[in-house]
């Protein structure tokens, strides 16, 4: 039984590659953020099992070869046979940071009934992480929330990403209205400085995390990109930057970063709320910077999964590359 599940979206990535002849060729990858932290928690020894669905179509099949390939588990993959799998193109800016277009109306992965979940999986696990784009639409909305809700009140270690995609929201407000569906019910969360400000209404780390803090959540990381992260506990702000690695694509980046942080939990005996209350500030600082290498790593290759570092690649970065310095101060 795995140990940690991961349920949402896995689709699709077009991502930008150079072509002869072609000003703008793409290349279809593995995708969808719960996906990626299924597979990056998997390549670092967690057993690791992924909930969610797929079109019944080549894209859908490919998806489920992808997770089996990597070692998750996928008794809880299902394939629809009336409605596609998810497809988005990848745009980059000169940095590598990504814009999204999606084709989803409905994808697939929103189509998710709680009657098609074999429970066994989440009561067998000792974490459950999910995300915010499969509270976009009906039916996915409704199941991942009773799935969460069940595994929080079976004492399952419970994390959330609020994913900000806009494009796939009528508005910013029923956005930042659905996002906000997960804050009470987690543990710990994976946030960007963006996501931030959008659900606490202020520019301020340190106000906003306190804002997160009183919801009942208690571990925050806030991502900041090349400037590392933010980690919040117990009333004790750090920060700790990333590695200075050549930036390809960040596709992928933030689900190798937590994928990475929860494998640290995890493998350190972190698999629990009330073992989370008995982390100390130096093991925090560790798996942060543990975490900052995956991601960092991620970034130098193109594409989502396929991007996703070993464990041997994270430990070569901590030891040879050097921090980025960049005169970021969150306090």
């Amino acid at each position: 039984m795995p140990e940690i599940i991961t349920t949402g979206e896995m689709l699709i990535d077009f991502t930008p590659v150079k072509a002869e002849g072609y000003s703008q060729a793409v290349c279809p990858n593995p995708g969808g953020a719960p996906g990626n932290v299924a597979v990056q928690l998997a390549r670092l020894g967690v057993s690791a099992g992924f909930i969610g669905k797929v079109g019944d179509d080549s894209f859908g099949k490919s998806l489920g070869r992808c997770l089996r390939e990597n070692g998750v588990d996928v008794e809880n993959l299902v394939e629809d046979k009336y409605f596609r799998t998810t497809l988005a193109f990848v745009h980059l800016d000169e940095r590598g940071d990504r814009s999204f277009t999606f084709y989803r109306n409905p994808g697939a992965d929103t189509q998710l009934r709680l009657e098609e979940v074999r429970m066994e999986a989440v009561e067998g696990c000792s974490v459950l992480h999910f995300g915010s784009l499969s509270l976009t639409t009906e039916p996915g909305k409704t199941t991942t929330l009773e799935l969460v809700k069940k595994a929080r009140s079976l004492g399952k270690l419970i994390s959330y990403d609020p994913n900000w995609r806009p494009v796939l929201w009528p508005s910013q407000e029923e956005g930042v209205a659905g996002m906000a569906l997960g804050l009470p019910l987690c543990h710990l969360l994976k946030i960007s400085e963006e996501e931030l400000g959008l659900l606490t209404g202020t520019d301020s780390i340190s106000q906003g995390v306190k804002a997160l803090h009183q919801m009942g959540i208690t571990l925050i990381l806030v991502t900041l990109g090349p400037d590392g992260c933010v980690s919040s506990y117990k009333g004790q702000l750090s920060h700790h930057p990333t590695f200075d690695t050549k930036v390809v694509d960040t596709t992928g980046s933030g689900d190798s970063f937590w994928g990475a942080f929860l494998s640290q939990l995890y493998q350190n005996g972190f698999d629990s709320p009330e073992k989370l209350d008995t982390l100390d500030p130096g093991q925090l600082a560790d798996f942060c910077r543990f975490a900052n290498a995956a991601g960092s790593m991620c970034a130098t290759k193109p594409g989502g999964i396929p991007a996703l570092a070993q464990r041997e690649e994270i430990l070569a970065c901590m030891e040879e590359v050097p921090l980025l310095e960049t005169g970021f101060s969150p306090f």
